[in-house]
């Protein structure tokens, strides 16, 4: 369980466990894709045989959020029940049937003197990842960072403590049930905020990249004092678009699932923007099928004359609601649609509803984004989905890792070179 620490104690721990997790990496890396196979499967038993401490730390933590008055999103974001640990196991032997990445051959070559090179790739070494309350992230994050060979080093929000704290001796029970070592997955010991400071510092050198997972303060605050590289996930403001030529009923259906599957994900819609040609007969529809849903419509003056709802604020195109509230732009053309997502969209996701081809493909090919869509809801921007086994999270940035953060974004490559004795001409 989590302890309080002075500074010099705390510096110490700190450094201690990078330390271990440099020395856990290299056994790690040199285990084989058969013994993390191994253990990925064995810290998915350990989390079912662990099911009724897991559960009750994590009542532990609903009793301490309940009482800060947390959202209704961030609670449910918090919540563990049967269903969903069983869902946290089933994730890990999902991440065991994941091909592993390390030693893959990614382009190999001979050059006219005999050199034979190969780019191959290997685990990056330490990972940092800094999350809020989510418990699942922990697991999450420590089966992708095993099945790339990386230790990692997790720090979980105060809020997900003891939920946290349970699932991480659940993986480190499997790592040590394989033959590996636990401090390959290790979680920071207290909630003191300063622990974060150390990590962003590098731990000694022994942290190599940083991966924040939470809200636009926590991000910011890694991307701004990190003195190591960072793997960014910035927040989710994702657009759907119902072109001219949508299909009316997968509009609706589409729709209504982006935004109220689950609203507390990064991945739920939160401005739907509709042509003006197809707005009068079809805005309705989707309003009366979001509205049944439980949601809060707010539009813009073109959107409000079709449908009773909110005023949208300039406010609004920018926020992620994370809450069942969806903004709702009526729009001339694609064009403006393009314009829209272009100068509002976090990076995220973005998707296009229409049986045009061609303008689905400009959509596509136009979109700056990590994920883009056509007809399908962006709930499904997670990396389970996308055959990963798991994510970390979405990567919002241009370097290293865009879009899902699955074991293969969490690898990096070297070169080697085979010679039969070549020297270099002076």
């Amino acid at each position: 369980m989590t302890k309080n620490f002075n500074s010099a104690e705390l510096e110490s721990v700190m450094l201690d466990m990078g330390a271990r997790a440099r020395a856990a990496s290299a056994l790690l890396a040199k285990a084989g894709p058969e013994a993390r196979t191994k253990a990925l499967n064995a810290m998915a038993t350990r989390i079912r045989e662990n099911a009724s401490s897991i559960l009750e730390a994590n009542a532990k933590d609903m009793v301490a959020a309940r009482a800060k008055d947390l959202t209704p999103s961030l609670l449910d974001r918090l919540e563990l029940s049967a269903d969903r640990l069983e869902s946290i196991a089933q994730g890990l032997e999902n991440v065991a049937n994941v091909a592993d990445p390390v030693g893959d051959v990614l382009a190999s070559w001979e050059r006219p003197n005999g050199l034979k090179i190969s780019r191959v790739r290997g685990p990056i070494g330490v990972i940092g990842i800094i999350y809020e309350s989510r418990p699942n992230v922990t697991a999450d994050a420590g089966s992708l960072c095993v099945r790339s060979a990386n230790a990692t080093i997790l720090r979980g929000g105060s809020e997900s403590v003891h939920s946290a704290t349970a699932i991480t001796t659940a993986l480190q029970q499997g790592l040590e049930d394989a033959g590996l070592p636990k401090d390959a997955v290790q979680m920071v010991p207290t909630t003191d905020r300063d622990a974060v400071g150390h990590m962003l510092k590098g731990l000694n050198g022994n942290l190599d990249v940083i991966v924040p997972r939470g809200g636009k303060g926590l991000v910011g605050r890694v991307q701004e004092d990190a003195r190591v590289p960072v793997i960014g996930h910035l927040e989710g403001i994702c657009h759907t678009y119902v072109h001219e030529n949508a299909d009316p009923q997968k509009a609706v259906d589409i729709v209504t699932n982006a935004k109220m599957r689950r609203t507390g994900i990064c991945g739920s819609t939160e401005t739907m923007l509709i042509d003006a040609s197809i707005a009068n007969d079809l805005l309705p529809k989707i309003a009366a099928s979001l509205v049944a849903a439980g949601c809060e419509l707010r539009g813009n003056d073109k959107a409000q004359a079709i449908v009773d709802m909110k005023a949208a604020t300039q406010e609004d195109w920018s926020t992620e609601y994370l809450a069942p509230i969806i903004s709702i732009k009526v729009v001339e053309n694609i064009d403006e649609a393009i314009a829209h997502v272009e100068t509002y969209s976090s990076g995220h996701t973005e998707a296009i509803i229409t049986e045009d081809t061609a303008a689905a493909e400009r959509f596509l090919n136009d979109i700056d984004a990590s994920i883009v869509m056509h007809n399908a809801s962006t709930q499904f921007a997670d990396g389970g989905e996308f055959g990963m086994g798991a994510e970390i999270g979405i990567a919002t940035g241009r370097l290293h890792a865009r879009g899902p953060v699955g074991a293969e974004q969490l690898t990096i490559f070297k070169y080697q070179v085979r010679g039969t004795g070549q020297t270099r001409p002076t």
